[in-house]
């Protein structure tokens, strides 16, 4: 057996950055649990609002939340009156002031997690799974990936014994640094039992330049963040 690699470890530092931005030396421990509870919170109010990651980054006496959504205005709400009621629940978990930013997921159909979360949600429906593998893997392809890969593990078909099926198209370079790989894992909850979801979707390479001014940035944020902890 291989070893399995998750391709955003693979590349932290290289062409992905962390989620959670802060440093702590004492108080790290419980700056975890906050991060914790805040997704956890997030994951239960904003389930139908396709969120596919939640970015944290920490000053002296502020939060600042980043939510990734393919729809904005849920989370938004009518008059931001959702985005008041979340800003004051993380309130009440971090006793800091909280900062939310909403940003858009313009091309759902290349972040792997919501694809992913698309295929658990069919299979929850009892649609036909190659059905469901087929159709995302076309609908990536037409929105401009250059390679999917989709995994499926479980009792599929409600079959006696579980098995895996996968179904793919184009490149998945999984051992190239450079490659902007998007990787996404769901679980769907059938009748028949848990079925796990993996999506892997290739959207090319970055380019030299831009992961230099990434990684500049990430410095200077981090040295930033440390200088006013100090």
């Amino acid at each position: 057996m291989g070893h399995k690699v998750h391709p955003y470890g693979y590349r932290l530092g290289y062409t992905r950055t962390w989620t959670a931005k802060w440093y702590a030396d004492k108080d790290y421990t419980d700056l975890l649990k906050e991060d914790i509870s805040i997704r956890k919170l997030l994951d239960r109010r904003l389930a139908n609002a396709s969120v596919s990651g939640v970015e944290i980054e920490r000053g002296i006496n502020h939060v600042t939340v980043a939510i990734h959504t393919a729809k904005p205005g849920i989370v938004i709400g009518r008059g931001g009156q959702n985005v008041e009621v979340l800003r004051k629940e993380i309130g009440d978990l971090t006793k800091r002031k909280v900062k939310l930013e909403i940003k858009e997921i313009r091309q759902p159909e290349l972040d792997a997690y919501l694809v992913a979360l698309n295929i658990a949600q069919q299979l929850t429906r009892r649609v036909a799974y190659k059905k469901a593998m087929k159709q995302s893997v076309q609908r990536s392809m037409k929105a401009g990936a250059k390679g999917v890969k989709i995994a499926l593990a479980g009792r599929l078909g409600g079959s006696e014994m579980g098995r895996r099926e996968w179904d793919r198209e184009g490149r998945i370079p999984l051992g190239t640094l450079r490659a902007d790989i998007s990787y996404g894992q769901v679980h769907a909850h059938t009748t028949y039992g848990r079925i796990g979801v993996k999506v892997w979707i290739y959207k090319g390479e970055i380019p030299v330049e831009r992961r230099r001014r990434e990684a500049a940035t990430a410095v200077a944020s981090a040295a930033a963040a440390a200088a006013q902890g100090a």
